[in-house]
């Protein structure tokens, strides 16, 4: 049952850690055009696999794209359904990935 926890524990520090990296990385790139439509898609992907609460932290931290409706709306819901779906994971107990 431990290994379950320390991959889901090494999984969601990975991500995050990924999403930081993500976000200081595109505000280096931004150039003054402001082309962030390439950026919108790895931003929401990374957000919906767990890295949502980093994305949004950084996005203050570095100052990066404050304006955009699109990240201020959704980064905050998608952090909320992240702590939730974690917490049930580590709730359940990974009961259904232990076959009897």
């Amino acid at each position: 049952m431990a290994i379950f926890y320390t991959l889901l524990c090494a999984y969601l520090l990975a991500i995050n850690f990924y999403a930081f990296l993500l976000v200081k990385n595109l505000k280096d790139e931004s150039d003054e055009n402001g082309d962030y439509k390439k950026s919108d898609g790895r931003l929401f992907l990374t957000g919906l696999l767990g890295g949502a609460i980093t994305i949004y932290v950084c996005l203050f931290i570095f100052k990066y794209r404050q304006k955009s409706l699109f990240l201020m709306i959704l980064m905050p819901m998608l952090g909320v359904l992240n702590v939730y779906i974690a917490a049930l994971a580590f709730r359940s107990g990974f009961s259904f990935f232990v076959v009897s």
